[in-house]
């Protein structure tokens, strides 16, 4: 499993240049970044290189902010890879809150972040499956 780390911010212009600037001051790498917005907030959710040192800097600069634990499943760097392993977790009866792709900065594949209610469950799961399983990336 994976920490990942939840800003909610309003959704005003510069808001994004702040957050950056405020782990670029504290020196803290983000490895994944993705946003979700609405007409008056944001949620950016991100992989970091410190997730309790960000958490920290980011409520310090008036930011509310959450962590929680994702999957993150190596898949293939093919057409299909994505839908495959989402053709598993549907036979597998697992349901998946969100999920989105990044790459991995050591072996340069894809990587599924899956959220689900019972995160456990999705990496035994996939895990039999023989997919690859990223631990934390901190």
């Amino acid at each position: 499993m994976i920490r990942q780390l939840s800003i909610f911010a309003e959704n005003k212009r510069g808001a994004m240049h702040r957050i950056t600037q405020t782990l670029a001051d504290a020196q803290i790498n983000m490895n994944t970044l993705v946003t979700n917005d609405s007409a008056e907030f944001g949620i950016i959710r991100m992989l970091v290189s410190d997730t309790d040192k960000a958490s920290a800097c980011l409520t310090e600069a008036g930011y509310l902010c959450h962590t929680d634990y994702v999957a993150a499943a190596e898949i293939g760097d093919e057409c299909g890879s994505l839908n495959s392993l989402l053709a598993i977790l549907d036979r597998g009866n697992i349901n998946l809150d969100y999920l989105y792709v990044t790459y991995s900065n050591l072996t340069r594949k894809p990587v599924a972040i899956l959220r689900s209610v019972d995160i456990m469950e999705v990496e035994e799961f996939l895990t039999a499956k023989g997919y690859l399983m990223l631990g934390n990336l901190e």
